[in-house]
């Protein structure tokens, strides 16, 4: 065991913090494509419910009241064609603290295991989980097409694996991933496999899928309001899937005292419940992939219309990343990220995050003298 401190690393974001003064000296000032910070209204009906649920007095259930685990039920069978008991899924404080935390708690369930395998091109979360946890934390490679080459996997880190994680449609890139494998793979090798899945809705390519299709033994679907409803300052969502495995994690978050608020349970039992303000989102994020996209074309850069998710990854001309970015806000006032982020893999490629109202997207463009 080290007996060195934790030196946390410095959060990749802040990294843009320079580039900001030269983006937000344009007229109009910045427009940030930098992080999927959803900026259009959550529906009122959540805003509503989140004001008047009278709920703010009493301690709200760590697993979440009944009628948020029986809407998140409702919203999967749904939306996704899938039917999980209601005690085989809990509430979580968003999303993102759940990722982080669960290489510490696994490592508590099973402490001859000590590695974390997550996509190479990835949301930092991952890798930085396991670090927090003391665990390795031990990339997958990714092909072309954005799948998991679970043939790759050492069958040693395998062995040592405390889960796999898989992410689909994918940050940063928008790739699908081959959840049906991953389930498989994860069952033939004894790993549970977690499914990141806070990008379904805006699925482009086909249907969203869960890899819950593929039944609940030994993995975990990840979902969030965060994407879906613009609820991502609310903090609300839900883990659901293995029966065992749920249990767990949920007396343990009990006893940790990790609650979603009351208000905030009762604001996601109506987001799950509508899926009206959802499509209203898909026409937003599509209209503005396609027009991101002409716009890059229009400076030489060919970015793929994502199979999933709301970000452009986006080759840099010669390879070079940090150029682009670079470019983009010193002439178009425009802050992205470098593919650097996400793994070393990405480094060659930015992401744009289209969260952005379409006015300031075309801000951009005027600016590069695109039409």
């Amino acid at each position: 065991m080290s007996t060195t401190p934790f030196t946390p690393p410095p959060y990749p974001y802040d990294r843009l913090d320079k580039l900001k003064p030269q983006a937000s000296a344009h007229e109009g000032g910045l427009v940030d494509l930098s992080i999927g910070d959803p900026c259009d209204p959550p529906p009122r009906i959540v805003l509503d419910a989140l004001a008047s649920s009278a709920s703010e007095r009493r301690y709200p259930a760590s697993i979440g009241v009944p009628a948020f685990r029986e809407a998140a039920a409702q919203w999967m069978s749904t939306r996704l064609g899938v039917d999980v008991p209601t005690n085989q899924l809990a509430a979580c404080i968003g999303t993102k603290e759940f990722v982080a935390g669960l290489p510490h708690w696994l490592r508590l369930r099973n402490p001859s295991r000590d590695t974390v395998l997550y996509p190479a091109i990835s949301y930092p979360s991952y890798a930085m989980g396991a670090e927090l946890a003391g665990a390795r934390a031990v990339a997958v490679p990714i092909d072309a097409n954005g799948l998991s080459n679970l043939a790759a996997i050492d069958p040693a880190d395998a062995a040592r694996a405390l889960c796999l994680w898989v992410n689909s449609p994918g940050n940063p890139t928008g790739h699908l991933d081959d959840l049906g494998a991953a389930a498989a793979w994860g069952r033939s090798h004894g790993v549970p496999v977690i499914s990141d899945e806070c990008y379904i809705e805006y699925t482009w390519d086909g249907p969203g899928a869960t890899i819950l299709e593929h039944g609940t033994d030994g993995v975990l679907a990840v979902h969030s309001l965060s994407k879906r409803s613009n609820l991502a300052g609310v903090r609300a969502g839900f883990y659901a899937g293995d029966g065992d495995l749920v249990g767990y994690l949920s007396e343990l978050r009990k006893h940790a005292g990790f609650m979603v608020p009351g208000p905030v349970q009762a604001a996601a039992v109506a987001a799950w419940g509508d899926q009206e303000h959802v499509v209203e989102q898909r026409d937003r994020y599509r209209t503005r992939l396609e027009r991101f996209r002409s716009i890059l074309a229009a400076i030489g850069v060919d970015a793929p219309m994502p199979g999933g998710a709301f970000y452009l990854w986006a080759p840099a001309p010669d390879g070079d990343a940090w150029a682009l970015v670079n470019r983009l806000a010193t002439e178009a006032g425009a802050l992205v990220s470098p593919g650097e982020f996400y793994g070393p893999d990405g480094a060659g490629f930015v992401r744009v995050a289209v969260v952005q109202p379409s006015d300031r997207l075309e801000l951009v463009a005027q600016r590069l003298g695109v039409d």
